[in-house]
């Protein structure tokens, strides 16, 4: 069985934020690549006079940086050992948990399976990793490897080997997961007020061939979207 690193992140997925667009995502690759992925994002950071331990962040997206991220996002998409899947929903106030016998937390653990169930086969193996959030992160985690495995009926644990929380400054394939569902959510919640940020929006639309607008096919590999609507809006 092949094995896979699976590197998620999540954006505005609180109940009560002021955001109106919710984005999971995951950026993966087969286990034995990391490292060289890990080299050419560091590659490419000393290039650009940034020091190895750079935290790469949406965030963090500026005029002054922008051919950094303009070459680590085509580095993504020159690389056929990286790709990259992500779940949007467009308006969380669309949502209605009642409605749907939810709450916010059981409709998060359902969106994260939805995000992953494409990525994860019964013929391979797979260590998920996911950015610290807060202190229940152990909880969330324990739970999530259950929803997964009880799906795949994968009791044994032999396809989703293990989840685990890193520290996303420690991982960089985690931190580009983060750059691009930051890119995600910045154009779903319809913000204009970085010309940098907008700029590398259009390069990740026109590398990627889609809109960002729409779902791509389900068996779409390098640059997967599913934009969540159907069945869940208010009544």
């Amino acid at each position: 069985m092949i094995e896979y690193n699976i590197y998620c992140d999540e954006s505005c997925h609180l109940e009560n934020d002021p955001h109106k667009s919710m984005v999971l995502g995951a950026v993966w690759c087969v286990k034995d690549d990391r490292q060289q992925m890990f080299s050419r994002i560091k590659d490419i950071k000393q290039k650009h006079g940034l020091k190895a331990d750079f935290e790469i962040k949406w965030n963090k997206v500026s005029k002054s940086k922008i051919s950094f991220y303009r070459e680590l996002i085509n580095f993504f998409f020159d690389t056929d050992k990286l790709n990259f899947r992500a779940l949007v929903v467009a308006d969380k106030k669309e949502l209605d948990h009642e409605k749907f016998g939810h709450t916010h937390d059981t409709y998060y653990y359902k969106m994260y399976f939805d995000m992953l169930k494409i990525i994860i086969s019964p013929y391979s193996s797979y260590y998920i990793y996911l950015d610290i959030k807060d202190t229940q992160g152990y909880e969330k985690v324990q739970k999530l490897q259950e929803v997964i495995c009880n799906n795949h009926y994968d009791f044994s644990k032999k396809i989703v080997k293990r989840i685990q929380e890193v520290r996303s400054d420690e991982v960089s394939l985690l931190q580009l997961t983060d750059l691009l569902i930051g890119a995600l959510s910045y154009m779903h919640r319809g913000l204009t007020g970085s010309a940098a940020k907008l700029e590398l929006i259009e390069l990740i639309k026109k590398r990627s061939g889609y809109s960002l607008t729409k779902n791509t096919l389900p068996n779409e590999r390098k640059f997967n979207l599913f934009i969540w609507h159907t069945g869940y809006r208010r009544s």
